[in-house]
């Protein structure tokens, strides 16, 4: 089947298999390999991407499901100038040691802030509960992202000043 969306804020398109997962699209047809497949599952977090907003696990979707959607992974919260205020907070906080789950965080996180820039502690460790790391506690990423919200803050009070 033929499909096409936005990846990264890129159109892309590509013939696949109806049963393709869009983890393994990403992957293999998009050279996107910052989403990892752990559990196959949607149990691990690791696979986890954007979709239309939403924090998504890439490996229970089929790429079939996304065509016309606006995906962002790992890979498109980079800015051109470096790492983005979450991923700086993840490096000032050490909360990564391995680096396999911190795909999955990072794009969780990023679509948690974006949607609630003032989430509390309480919040952050709820929305992140799905996600699995066998290497850190979980303390270091909680206070990484609760640290980064003040740059979500700001994006979402100068979204609001541009809108009429």
């Amino acid at each position: 089947m033929n499909i096409s969306f936005e990846l990264n804020g890129k159109k892309v398109e590509a013939d696949v298999p109806p049963r393709l997962t869009l983890a393994d699209c990403i992957r293999h047809h998009f050279m996107q390999t910052g989403t990892h497949v752990g559990c196959e599952h949607g149990v691990c977090g690791a696979c986890t991407v954007i979709v239309d907003g939403e924090a998504v696990r890439s490996c229970l979707m089929l790429a079939v499901q996304a065509s016309g959607a606006k995906i962002t992974t790992v890979e498109g919260l980079t800015p051109p100038e470096g790492l983005s205020p979450l991923q700086a907070s993840f490096r000032k906080h050490h909360a990564l040691q391995c680096g396999f789950c911190t795909p999955g965080f990072l794009t969780t996180a990023h679509a948690l802030l974006t949607q609630e820039p003032d989430a509390d502690k309480e919040r952050i460790r709820h929305v992140l509960s799905g996600n699995l790391c066998r290497c850190t506690g979980y303390i270091n990423i909680i206070e990484a992202v609760y640290e980064a919200r003040s740059a979500y803050a700001r994006t979402a009070d100068s979204r609001k000043r541009t809108q009429p």
